[in-house]
């Protein structure tokens, strides 16, 4: 067990604190640049059911792309590797995540992994259902599991104002749609990848989710096998090679652990076998990872021997 105490992972908290000056929050959503650039919380979840926290813990956060992980899990489980892999590929890309470079100039015009936006929204795509609703019903099923917290929503104010920017996340899916990748209504898939990144908790559940990642994709509480572990093993191999952006490599040599972020703050990290955790931090820096976050991680892999490498 890291960290032997609540007040140790408060000193960790307010160390990593004084960055957040330094980054900035994420207004190119509007709804998001609401958000206070000074908090910062953690939570790290152990199989055992016990759960460190340390400061602003109560506040929620929309999922933004940790969803991805998330989305893609269920796609797995539902559609098998094969036909997912088909569509999206494997390799990490130096580009932002919102980039549509790739797309142009690869000989086959499709995204080159799931964790950028292009490959996110072919993936979401794929999520089973007849209806916005009902898909929407069943990623957020999904994560009631792994969360055991059946009351987590989404944020329609954070829905709303990403629908109403998102025009190069259709821009993306009308490259997606030329290209066969999909073959729905753009602005229903926005519906549904809105509503996606918009779902809403806190570190503590954030941090639940992730132990499930950690422990091969096994409820630690019940026992059950709520993701199967190929694909959990999966999920965590795209966290290391491309769940922080273009920061993928530098966070992989300097902290080592599966992690995904999110531009609202969110990071969510899956210590291979050990425990779950779920940070927010909203001021990022330039890739858009939480600023504080990534210096939190790095202070815990450091003093804890955290990097699975």
């Amino acid at each position: 067990m890291i960290c032997n105490s609540s007040e140790e992972l408060h000193a960790l908290v307010l160390e990593a604190k004084t960055y957040t000056k330094i980054g900035k929050v994420a207004d190119y959503i509007p709804a998001l640049g609401k958000a206070n650039q000074n908090d910062l919380a953690v939570a790290i979840h152990y199989p055992n059911g016990d759960c460190l926290s340390a400061g602003d813990i109560e506040k929620k956060f929309t999922l933004q792309s940790v969803s991805k992980v998330i989305s893609l899990a269920l796609v797995l489980i539902e559609k098998g590797s094969e036909y997912v892999f088909n569509r999206v590929g494997m390799e990490p890309t130096g580009d932002p995540f919102n980039s549509i470079v790739k797309l142009e100039t690869m000989a086959l015009a499709k995204p080159l992994n799931p964790m950028i936006n292009a490959g996110a929204l072919a993936v979401t795509h794929m999520i089973e259902g007849t209806s916005v609703e009902s898909r929407f019903d069943r990623l957020l099923s999904f994560i009631h599991e792994m969360t055991t917290d059946s009351t987590i929503n989404y944020c329609e104010e954070v829905a709303r104002s990403e629908f109403e920017t998102a025009h190069l996340n259709r821009a993306l899916c009308y490259f997606l749609k030329q290209n066969l990748i999909i073959n729905e209504d753009i602005e229903q898939l926005m519906d549904l990848y809105t509503k996606q990144c918009s779902i809403e908790m806190n570190s503590l559940n954030l941090a639940r989710i992730g132990v499930v990642f950690a422990m091969d994709g096994i409820d630690p509480t019940s026992g059950k096998q709520i993701i199967p572990k190929e694909i959990a093993r999966i999920c965590k191999t795209f966290m290391v090679t491309c769940g922080m952006y273009n920061a993928s490599g530098e966070f992989a040599i300097k902290i080592g652990i599966p992690a995904k972020s999110g531009v609202s703050g969110g990071i969510m990290g899956a210590v291979p076998g050990k425990f779950g955790i779920g940070i927010f931090g909203p001021s990022l820096n330039n890739q858009g990872n939480s600023i504080a976050g990534i210096k939190l991680l790095e202070l815990l892999s450091k003093n804890y021997s955290l990097s699975m490498f």
